[in-house]
């Protein structure tokens, strides 16, 4: 076994269904379903203009600065993929362009979270193809590898099944692991339910605000005149 340097050709995708439900739901309300802990990192910004990101992940690691384990993925996509790169962050040189992102499109990627760069922001922009990178650059990329497909890999420490739930907005992008989205969703729902009542009370004027002053004297605080 060649650690490194692998390509995982099959593995469980979340089903369609439960990806079509949690589209609907905030980033946010997930993110404080899973205790706020399972962010893929505050320097992943959307390349985008708007829309939303959701589909089962393809991973892949490779090398900073190197895309050929990215070209194989988009090759084998299955529609509705989200690819999820793991390039350590690198900014010195980009992942992708608008070359990579037609071929993608014609594939039926839904979108991508790259932990490195991009070029050609404007036809990101233009396609508006849901993408999560971490910064802009013109320098190329190299074609050499090493780097894996289909396997686990870690983003700002989330770690990242192949066939979990990528979900993103312009927020940012939250990891809901496959096994146990069917109850995350559960608790996500009820969370956006609760607060869609707190924005009409809100909005109303009726809303109950007395546990401000109770937190800050539990708390210890002083009120002077």
């Amino acid at each position: 076994m060649t650690y490194g340097f692998r390509v995982k050709q099959s593995w469980d995708r979340i089903s369609k269904d439960l990806v079509d439900s949690f589209r609907v739901l905030p980033v946010a309300n997930v993110s404080d379903s899973m205790s706020r802990i399972c962010a893929l990192g505050i320097g992943m910004r959307p390349m985008h203009r708007s829309g939303t990101l959701a589909g089962p992940a393809l991973t892949v690691r490779t090398r900073a600065g190197d895309n050929l384990m990215l070209h194989k993925a988009i090759d084998m996509a299955q529609p509705g993929d989200v690819i999820v790169v793991d390039a350590a962050g690198d900014m010195a040189n980009s992942l992708m362009g608008e070359l990579m992102l037609a071929h993608a499109i014609r594939r039926g990627v839904s979108g991508f979270v790259l932990n490195g760069a991009i070029r050609d922001a404007e036809a990101f922009l233009e396609r508006n193809v849901p993408i999560f990178a971490c910064g802009v650059t013109h320098r190329g990329p190299y074609r050499t590898g090493p780097g894996e497909i289909g396997l686990q890999i870690a983003i700002n420490g989330t770690v990242i099944e192949p066939g979990d739930l990528i979900l993103g907005d312009l927020d940012g992008v939250v990891s809901v692991p496959k096994a146990d989205a069917a109850a995350i969703l559960k608790a996500t729902i009820k969370k956006h339910e609760a607060e869609t009542r707190q924005m009409a009370e809100t909005e109303a004027g009726t809303v109950n605000r007395e546990w401000v002053d109770k937190a800050l004297l539990e708390a210890g605080c002083e009120f002077i005149d």
